[in-house]
């Protein structure tokens, strides 16, 4: 992984992450303090990020339960380029309009056994919300989680990084990235080093 400084106006590539990956990542924005929602949305908008995002996700399957499917705009759901995988316990939702475009599962184990039938499954990213990523955290290799310099009240937070996880990389190697919002951030990769 390359670790060199990014000038705060270059977006960073993802393609690096990408190629390093077999297998299950998650990925997330986050303040410094964890946070990652509030009220079923993220408290910030970081064009950059959404741009990492994307260019990171495409062509591989895509795992979110279903308030975070439902966060999405009507118009951007399903994720285009990506099989969109959503877990719910909730009976019947598969058949409502809300479900238009997703392959709806019941678990996280039925969701990984469907993303290796999906174009680009050799690679799964796991996009939310917070009780998807706690699931995931003992059986993901990776994570790259934008972190966020603001500080903002919420009601969803990241899992904690344990023992098993060590921190890779950032983007840049040290500062900030300023977004054209003004706001800053920058991009941790994490590997899952224990099983």
């Amino acid at each position: 992984m390359n670790t060199h400084e990014t000038h705060p106006s270059e977006s960073p590539s993802s393609g690096e992450t990408e190629e390093a990956l077999t297998g299950i990542g998650l990925v997330w924005a986050q303040t410094g303090s964890g946070v990652i929602g509030k009220a079923g949305t993220m408290p910030w908008h970081i064009p950059e990020d959404l741009k990492h995002f994307s260019t990171l996700t495409t062509g591989h399957p895509v795992i979110m339960g279903r308030k975070t499917w439902e966060s999405f705009p009507a118009k951007y759901r399903p994720l285009p380029g990506r099989t969109n995988i959503v877990v719910t316990r909730q009976q019947g939702w598969a058949d409502s309009p809300e479900a238009s475009g997703a392959v709806v599962v019941s678990s996280l184990d039925a969701a990984l056994l469907e993303s290796q039938f999906a174009p680009g499954g050799q690679n799964v990213w796991i996009i939310g919300g917070g009780e998807i990523y706690r699931q995931s955290m003992d059986i993901a290799n990776v994570a790259v989680v934008t972190v966020i310099d603001t500080d903002i009240d919420g009601d969803t937070f990241a899992p904690e990084f344990g023992e098993a996880w060590n921190l890779e990389a950032t983007q840049p190697a040290e500062g900030w990235l300023t977004s054209k919002t003004g706001t800053n951030y920058r991009i941790a990769t994490w590997r899952r080093t224990e099983d």
